[in-house]
């Protein structure tokens, strides 16, 4: 598990698609501090497994399932990325809950000044509409961030300059696709109620009887 308080942008030194897999090879010196092989590591809050530790550099394996849902793909030598390492169990739990499994991926529409921070608007897939919600949280890159705002297709968040200065995000253009993961409760909640046979859900009438729902009140 992860926070998405970002520990570090590492730079891809390496890329590797000649084999069976895709394998991505990322510098920060955050990395030579105790991460083993085995251990999980976030990539753009991507949860992705370290097959090779060397000082400060890691190699990762991507399948193809993770190519097609986050912006890992389209990363270059030389291009930088957002680094957490996983949440050891007596840890600081500084932002959200935060598993490193990217949902989509959204792109950013506009860029507003706003004081001294500055306000990113994002666009919206369809499918996350109900998962994002005013006050709420998303983890976009791997950043823990409070939605301002959200309507059918798009949704704000508010970059402060500490944090500009330090994720990928400070930085990205229009146009810049960045990996979405919307709050897993939420994703529970809804499935829960798609699921749900109506038969099961409990009436006014059981709510009263209960003692759960006081008529007076209600009227």
């Amino acid at each position: 598990m992860f926070t998405g308080i970002v520990e570090a942008m590492g730079e891809v030194v390496e890329i590797d698609s000649s084999g069976s897999a895709h394998r991505l090879t990322v510098a920060a010196p955050v990395l030579a501090d105790g991460v083993a092989v085995g251990d999980s590591v976030a990539v753009n809050g991507v949860c992705l497994t370290a097959v090779r530790i060397e000082d400060d550099r890691m190699t990762v394996e991507v399948v193809p399932e993770t190519l097609r849902r986050t912006n890992l793909g389209s990363l270059e030598i030389g291009g930088a990325v957002n680094v957490e390492r996983s949440l050891p169990a007596d840890g600081r739990f500084g932002g959200h809950v935060v598993q490193g499994h990217v949902d989509s991926t959204c792109t950013v529409h506009k860029r507003e000044p706003d004081g001294a921070g500055e306000m990113v608007t994002f666009t919206l897939p369809p499918e996350h509409a109900a998962h994002v919600v005013s006050k709420g949280f998303v983890a976009l890159d791997g950043v823990s961030l409070t939605v301002v705002d959200a309507s059918a297709d798009e949704f704000r968040v508010a970059l402060i300059p500490h944090t500009r200065a330090l994720v990928t995000l400070g930085s990205a253009a229009v146009g810049y696709r960045a990996n979405l993961e919307v709050d897993v409760l939420a994703k529970y909640v809804a499935r829960a109620m798609t699921v749900m046979p109506r038969e099961t859900a409990l009436s006014r009438a059981q709510l009263q009887a209960s003692g759960l729902l006081d008529v007076e009140t209600e009227e």
